[in-house]
């Protein structure tokens, strides 16, 4: 068995590429796709729970996916640069990705509102930060219209090329268990991901390659939960920074997709995401970000509705490592400090 060659050249066939594609690769993709005992527990009658751990990818979130399919286009194009508006993760991937294909990047981040873990990342791969006094949804707005005045090519997930790349996790999905699972559970923030999936399963489905079409449930947080409300939100607020979105710019065909599967898209406390985030934790041993446990809060809320024997899928979009100021404040383990070289002494704190 070869070298993974990353999602591009694995899935060709399936995505809008050519030989003069300049291919920029990180070798995303083939994350890992593992049983949850603990969520199959608690779902009981037979429930089977699977976790995609796409905090796994390159620049640790699923956000490489789309990103190694925008920069190579862009490339392809004759781009000297990209630009993006981002919550973290989205400024991480295409900084990363321009890096390797030898492009400027541009990111229009709200200030104070990016985990600490994605703006070491993005200043790391030498992206140019601009932190607007205002919200995501004010930052996308602007480079949406500098892309359009200006040289810059936009990676956001506005570009058909993002959800194109991203859609090759569903194929994962469905290469890993031989079919696709009855249920979907995902983090919903701009929309574009469950947007994706649905495209990945429609592919598939329609060229026989999955017998059937999960239901989708995403979840947005309930402070920013434009979707489930009907309306923009204007002040978003929620400690799952990655999903903290009012206005998303996949909005329509992410109701669409949900629609068309039979499912639906709800949205969770941030005191459900928290114990979501813990459990898999404590439980699990499973890192992830605040937004990636909104899926597995949005699961427990629904667990009574999950017909008995279903495959359920949790999608966990980014890494627990890109935020970790939460981690710190959530984390239940006593921290000893200022204790001597003593063997008794450690000993004691130990309980022995």
């Amino acid at each position: 068995m070869g070298l993974w060659p990353g999602l591009i050249q694995h899935y060709r066939d399936w995505l809008p590429v050519s030989s003069s594609t300049p291919v920029v690769t990180l070798h995303e993709g083939n994350t890992p796709l593992i049983p949850s005992p603990a969520l199959s527990q608690r779902l009981g009658r037979d429930c089977q729970v699977y976790l995609k751990l796409e905090g796994l990818n390159p620049t640790g979130s699923f956000k490489d996916r789309g990103m190694t399919m925008a920069v190579s286009k862009a490339k392809e194009a004759g781009a000297e640069a990209v630009i993006c508006a981002s919550t973290g993760n989205t400024s991480a991937a295409a900084a990363a990705y321009a890096a390797k294909g030898g492009l400027r990047a541009y990111v229009l981040i709200p200030d104070g509102y990016v985990a600490k873990g994605k703006l070491a990342q993005t200043l790391m791969y030498g992206a140019e930060i601009i932190a607007i006094q205002g919200n995501f949804d004010q930052a996308l707005a602007m480079v949406r219209q500098l892309a359009e005045a200006y040289p810059v090519a936009l990676v956001n997930s506005v570009n058909r090329f993002r959800l194109e790349g991203q859609k090759t996790a569903a194929f994962e999905v469905v290469d890993a268990l031989g079919d696709a699972p009855d249920w979907l559970c995902i983090p919903v923030g701009n929309a574009g991901n469950i947007t994706a999936y649905w495209m990945g399963f429609c592919q598939y489905h329609q060229q026989g390659k999955a017998s059937r079409r999960p239901r989708l449930y995403g979840f947005e947080a309930a402070g920013a939960a434009p979707i489930v409300l009907g309306r923009v939100v204007e002040h978003p607020e929620t400690v799952a920074t990655a999903i903290r979105i009012g206005n998303p710019a996949s909005w329509v065909k992410a109701k669409a997709a949900v629609q068309a599967s039979g499912g639906r898209v709800d949205s969770v406390t941030d005191e459900e995401i928290l114990a979501a985030y813990r459990l898999l934790a404590a439980e699990e041993g499973i890192f992830c970000e605040p937004a990636s446990a909104a899926a597995v809060a949005g699961l427990l809320k629904w667990r009574d509705q999950v017909p008995a024997g279903a495959q359920v899928v949790c999608v966990l979009t980014g890494n627990g490592l890109k935020d970790p100021d939460t981690a710190a404040q959530q984390g239940s383990a006593a921290i000893h400090t200022g204790v001597a070289p003593d063997l008794a002494a450690v000993a004691r704190l130990m309980g022995f």
